[in-house]
């Protein structure tokens, strides 16, 4: 298994195998848990599948601490219960949904996901994985969702500064995940010069298709997401990449579960 990024020792996996084996019936019983914050329908905001019904599935735990994260509670101040695998995949299912979009946090850090995103597209599922591309798993994913984080993601937060500017550049797993997933890339931009970094950014990805990456705005509030998307969209078009809205803020607002 590949993986260029420490994985952040407040979610340790020492404990996070997932033993198989058979029930009488010959169906494959999956052990192991997943610390869950979230667990809710509603649409997709972001991206390719924008406006899509999604069930969201949203781990606790990450190992970056952006300072302007719309989920601290799976980051900075982490919430959520530890769910045996078997019950969060049959809770999953329970929605009658075609999209399932596992999303975190960082929802690569614990290794029992790959279990349950494969029992997810066995199921006949779509799935969505999001993430900001620091830790590789071999996941089933038909939609990797890659939000790499800029320079402008770096809290000003002592504990965590250093550690966040280690980690948050892994060209390695960003060029295994490229080559081996359905991949969309997705840049959170607060100001207008933070473009010019994603074009130095994708430089070192020749390969990549400018029609896979999307710019969106940083942006919490109804009236924020209205003022940057503006200028953003016109960026987005003379860069010769996708504008994405977020459909989530600009219908419910930051609020959790939505």
């Amino acid at each position: 298994m590949f993986q260029s990024a420490t994985i952040d020792d407040q979610f340790p996996t020492k404990a996070d195998a997932v033993p198989m084996h058979q029930r009488g019936d010959g169906g494959v019983v999956r052990a192991g848990a997943i610390r869950i914050a979230e667990l809710y329908q509603s649409v997709q905001g972001e991206g390719r599948y924008v406006g899509t019904p999604s069930v969201f599935v949203r781990t606790t735990g990450c190992n970056l601490r952006c300072w302007y994260c719309d989920t601290p509670f799976t980051s900075w101040t982490p919430e959520g219960d530890t769910r045996p695998l078997e019950r969060l995949i049959h809770q999953t299912l329970d929605f009658e949904c075609d999209h399932i979009v596992i999303t975190g946090g960082e929802p690569l850090l614990p290794q029992p996901i790959v279990a349950f995103s494969q029992a997810l597209a066995e199921a006949g599922r779509n799935v969505t994985i999001e993430t900001a591309g620091t830790v590789y798993r071999p996941v089933a994913a038909h939609l990797m969702s890659i939000s790499p984080k800029l320079a402008n993601s770096t809290p000003s937060d002592s504990r965590w500064r250093k550690r966040h500017d280690a980690l948050r550049d892994q060209p390695a797993v960003i060029e295994r995940m490229i080559n081996e997933f359905n991949y969309q890339l997705k840049f959170v931009i607060d100001r207008p010069e933070e473009t010019a970094e994603v074009t130095g950014w994708l430089a070192r990805f020749p390969q990549i298709a400018r029609d896979r990456v999307y710019l969106m705005p940083q942006a919490v509030t109804q009236d924020q997401l209205v003022e940057k998307s503006a200028w953003l969209r016109s960026s987005a078009e003379a860069m010769g990449v996708q504008f994405s809205p977020r459909l989530h803020i600009e219908q419910f607002g930051n609020a959790r579960g939505k």
